[in-house]
C-alpha cells in the first residue's frame, strides 16, 4: 500500500509539472502575440501578417488590430433564450464577454469544445465586448506567402465580414475575417430567440 501511495504521489507530481510547463508555454505564446499585436497597432509590424485560426472546419485570418486577448474556452455560462450560436458568457479579466460560435452562426455545425479551443476577444478599439469561440489558434500567417483567390471562385460565403480568400502553399483556403464588419451585421447583434 505504501508503494501505491508513493507511486500515486509521483504521478501527481509529473501531472503538475506537465500542467505547469503547458501553462508557461501558453503564457510565453500569449506574451509574444501581445507584443506583436501592440507593434501592429503602432504600425511597426507588417500589415501582411495576420492571426490564423480555425473555427469549425474553416480557416480564417484576423487582422491583429481587430483581435484582442486570447484565453482558454473554459467556464462558459449558458444564457437562456438565445440562439444556438450564442455560446454564452465568459469572465475575461473581470469583464463579462459574449462568446459566439461563428461556425454555427454561418449555418455550419457547432464548434466542438475541447482542450484546444480558445476565445479570441475583439479588440477594445471595436467597442464591442465579445469574442469568438475558436477551435484552434494557428499563429501568425503572412499574406505575402499566399495566393489570393479571385472573387469569381466562390464557395457560397458572401457575407460582408468575409473580405477576401487566400490559398496557402499547402492548398488550404483561408478566409479573411473582418471583426469590424461582423459587429455591424444586424443578425450578429440579435442573439435572442
Amino acid at each position: 500500500m505504501t508503494k501505491t501511495l508513493s507511486d500515486s504521489a509521483a504521478n501527481l507530481e509529473i501531472t503538475k509539472s506537465d500542467s505547469g510547463v503547458r501553462r508557461t508555454r501558453l503564457r510565453e505564446f500569449q506574451a509574444q502575440l501581445v507584443e506583436r499585436m501592440q507593434a501592429a497597432q503602432r504600425g511597426g509590424f507588417s500589415k501582411l501578417s495576420q492571426l490564423g485560426i480555425i473555427i469549425g472546419q474553416q480557416r480564417y485570418l484576423l487582422d491583429l488590430r481587430e483581435a484582442g486577448e486570447i484565453v482558454s474556452a473554459t467556464l462558459l455560462t449558458n444564457v437562456p433564450l438565445t440562439k444556438d450560436w450564442y455560446v454564452g458568457l465568459s469572465n475575461i479579466r473581470g469583464n463579462l464577454t459574449s462568446v459566439v460560435d461563428l461556425s454555427r452562426f454561418q449555418g455550419f455545425e457547432l464548434t466542438k469544445l475541447d482542450n484546444s479551443c480558445r476565445i479570441v476577444g475583439f479588440a477594445p478599439a471595436l467597442g464591442f465586448n465579445s469574442g469568438l469561440l475558436v477551435s484552434q489558434v494557428l499563429g501568425l500567417r503572412n499574406l505575402a506567402e499566399m495566393e489570393e483567390i479571385a472573387s469569381g471562385e466562390t464557395d457560397g460565403n458572401s457575407q460582408e465580414w468575409l473580405q477576401r480568400r487566400f490559398r496557402d502553399r499547402d492548398g488550404n483556403v483561408w478566409h479573411e475575417l473582418s471583426l469590424a464588419a461582423l459587429v455591424q451585421n444586424q443578425d450578429f447583434l440579435h442573439i435572442g430567440l
